[in-house]
């Protein structure tokens, strides 16, 4: 995938936009509604919630589309989008949830508006520097044991997704994966906190305003009981598998470092024309994986089981992603190709920075967020670094990225993660219209809006 879409010649669009036919990303609506409607349907929502049947559900709509793409001549897309993209995908989120899981923080705080708000900010803070996967996975335990004896608490998840593993994580390379893919085709590792600190900043305090007002309407609500009980139940706070801390930052000093920019042997051989003269092994360019793959059996080996027990550790939540996100990037490789295709098209009706915020930011939240940012950087007018939009549609298309993928359960992974780990506490988390009608479009939209039209 790497080199399909850094390479979107105005050729390959032409043949692109005659080989993808629009019924062929009919697959990949039906991966999006099975998700969006199958939990809702009596006796149908049981048989989904289990895992093997959700990976059932993506095999039977991802096999036929991958032999599609082969038999047409597109493998090499098909295997960019599933070796190079899915893979380290799944791996990165993995070894963020087994070392953050391996870090148990015990406590009940007292849930009041205050601290949940205070919880949330911590969470924001650190999702730029440790990822949006790293903050959520870190702090989604504690929360929910915090709130534990509220009786209102969906609103508590729905912001967490919000904010942590989606807004906080605008701020660097590290924090959401589209923007580690504009890093690598020479973004500074500096140019975000430089040039969008600000959009983070009035983003994240605005979502935190209306969350401790929102938190605080629904305190005042909370029977006296539940009350009583969150305050005599309250301890301090205690930490154990402080050894995660040590793996936690070899995962983000691999996705920082261990890449084509620092290791050359990881990168294709270019000519002059930047045209591949010669391919590097594929084990040396997925080197990154492997380590990641290292990382995730040594946590596991040196974390105490008891850690993880304590921690309510469960592979639930990441097995989710891994066979949801299967099927989605299968059957979304055909969808990015015809978005690719009509790349001419599109650009005529995109002309200004502010268009690109919602267009990249509509379809990070049905698609995956790393391709589409990669797409829409190759549409926008080129700035002074080879390959990257200009800085005002770089910095609209890292917000759209961003901050839009938490519009939808989808539109960013940690958001299926803190909702599987939230509804195996017993927390009865909205369906996917359901967050969408009652939380994201009417509260998350409008604080886009907001921030847009102040600074784009």
């Amino acid at each position: 995938m790497r080199r399909f879409w850094k390479n979107n010649t105005k050729t390959n669009n032409i043949m692109l936009e005659q080989l993808i036919p629009a019924w062929m990303l009919i697959p990949f609506a039906v991966m999006l509604l099975c998700i969006a409607i199958l939990p809702l349907v009596p006796h149908v929502g049981e048989w989904w919630e289990h895992n093997l049947h959700k990976l059932y559900v993506s095999l039977l709509l991802g096999v036929p589309v991958g032999i599609w793409l082969c038999v047409h001549g597109m493998s090499h897309e098909l295997i960019h989008q599933m070796i190079f993209d899915y893979v380290p995908f799944i791996l990165l989120l993995m070894a963020l949830f087994v070392t953050t899981g391996g870090i148990c923080i015990r406590g009940d705080l007292k849930a009041t508006p205050t601290t949940n708000t205070i919880i949330m900010a911590i969470g924001w803070v650190l999702a730029s520097f440790m990822g949006t996967t790293g903050a959520a996975m870190l702090l989604i335990r504690l929360l929910i044991s915090t709130i534990s004896q509220r009786k209102y608490r969906v609103h508590t998840v729905l912001f967490f997704i919000a904010i942590v593993a989606n807004c906080g994580g605008l701020l660097s390379p590290l924090g959401d994966p589209p923007l580690f893919l504009l890093f690598q085709k020479g973004a500074p590792f500096m140019w975000w906190l430089q040039n969008v600190f600000p959009e983070w900043l009035v983003t994240g305090a605005l979502l935190l305003i209306i969350y401790f007002f929102v938190d605080l309407y629904y305190y005042k609500k909370e029977p006296i009981a539940n009350i009583r009980a969150d305050i005599s139940q309250a301890r301090q706070l205690r930490t154990t598998g402080l050894i995660n801390i040590l793996w936690l930052l070899g995962v983000v000093a691999s996705t920082m470092f261990i890449n084509s920019t620092y290791l050359p042997f990881m990168a294709d051989t270019l000519d002059a024309d930047g045209n591949i003269v010669a391919h590097a092994p594929w084990y040396l360019k997925l080197l990154r994986e492997w380590v990641f793959i290292g990382i995730i059996a040594g946590s596991w080996i040196t974390t105490k089981k008891a850690v993880r027990v304590n921690n309510n550790y469960s592979w639930t939540p990441i097995l989710e992603v891994a066979c949801v996100f299967l099927g989605i990037f299968a059957t979304m490789t055909p969808a990015l190709m015809f978005l690719s295709g009509h790349a001419e098209t599109i650009r005529e009706f995109l002309s200004q920075p502010w268009q690109y915020v919602y267009t990249t930011g509509t379809l990070s939240a049905f698609l995956d967020n790393a391709p589409t940012a990669m797409v829409f950087n190759s549409m926008a007018p080129s700035g002074e670094i080879a390959g990257l939009a200009a800085d005002p549609f770089l910095k609209a298309i890292s917000m759209g990225a961003v901050f839009f993928g938490a519009l939808t359960y989808i539109g960013n992974g940690p958001n299926f993660m803190v909702k599987a780990i939230a509804e195996q506490e017993g927390i009865e988390m909205p369906s996917f219209f359901g967050y969408m009608i009652k939380f994201s479009l009417i509260v998350l939209l409008p604080v886009y809006i907001i921030v847009q039209l102040i600074f784009i």
